[in-house]
């Protein structure tokens, strides 16, 4: 599989470059970056580790090089000031990720390819990549509250002494203020979240409001989060590659799951080679399905403003 990374020179598009030479599954890795010298770098210190890891390509290139990858992923884009919401980011961030969209179908986008937007505020650019690339429904995902997931999931695992992998936690909704914290389904070994030694509701509770701040909390102490959201970038792409199935809270075009449509909001997705292959419902509790559709009024709002202004 060949992948390219646009905005691959940065914090994120390094760290997914890295993620994804680390699994050895993908083939090819092409890093494209406004910064030429700075992706030419960034790609040649990754081939330097390739004989220790997998036979794989690692190279610097341009959109005309993306034209036969099998996934695009966007991490390219203005980085969110301290204190400042990710919604905040859409008046300075549109304008460069178009440019972007339409130097990638200038570049001979593939119509089978995947477009995964890293990018942020990514709901909205999500949507914003679905309308003007024209790829068949579900090959752009939104990389959604993945990363705000594994947050979660890795901090109570902390808080309660317990294996990361054994805790099962979803968030869903917007990629942001309003995202959701789904406690109905929420386990660790198997056992329900609220049964395992040591949980309290307020322990929940802090948990939550860190993983929900995380994204502020890594500009502030380091410029801004890399090394978790590239693992999260390589989980969906490793997804596709494998044609896997698995079922992961990203970010995609609804079209009624949960009464929501026309807006890119996480809903559990099942994710294979087609992309967004299919998304699922199962039971919330009233308070979390409010929460969603909340979430999901958010989003709606802010891209009708959005798309006011592309026409206004």
């Amino acid at each position: 599989m060949k992948v390219g990374i646009i905005g691959g020179g940065g914090i994120v598009g390094s760290a997914a470059g890295f993620a994804l030479q680390l699994g050895g599954i993908v083939h090819e890795i092409v890093i494209v970056d406004a910064n030429a010298e700075l992706a030419d770098g960034q790609a040649l210190d990754m081939l330097h580790g390739t004989a220790a890891i997998a036979d794989q390509s690692i190279h610097a290139g341009g959109y005309g090089d993306l034209a036969d990858a099998d996934v695009v992923c966007i991490t390219a884009g203005l980085r969110r000031k301290p204190d400042e919401s990710r919604l905040a980011l859409i008046n300075r961030n549109v304008v460069l990720f178009r440019s972007i969209l339409e130097s990638l179908k200038s570049g001979g986008l593939r119509r089978d390819a995947i477009v995964l937007v890293v990018s942020n505020p990514v709901d909205i650019l999500t949507y914003l990549a679905e309308q003007d690339l024209g790829l068949p429904k579900g090959r752009v995902i939104g990389l959604g509250t993945l990363l705000d997931t594994l947050r979660f999931r890795s901090l109570l695992a902390m808080n309660l002494k317990a294996p990361a992998t054994q805790v099962q936690a979803m968030i869903l909704g917007e990629h942001g203020d309003s995202m959701v914290p789904i406690w109905s389904s929420a386990s660790v070994a198997g056992l329900p979240l609220e049964k395992y030694p040591g949980y309290s509701a307020k322990l929940g509770a802090d948990v939550f409001q860190r993983a929900r701040t995380s994204g502020a909390e890594m500009i502030k102490k380091k410029t801004g989060a890399g090394f978790a959201v590239g693992v999260s970038i390589a989980e969906v792409i490793h997804a596709v590659a494998l044609d896997a199935k698995r079922v992961l809270p990203v970010s995609a075009v609804q079209t009624g799951a949960y009464g929501l449509r026309d807006v890119a909001i996480s809903v559990p997705t099942v994710v294979g080679r087609a992309g967004a292959e299919r998304m699922l419902e199962f039971d919330l509790w009233p308070k979390e399905l409010q929460g969603l559709k909340r979430s999901a009024g958010v989003l709606a709002e802010t891209l009708g403003q959005v798309l006011a202004g592309a026409t206004g």
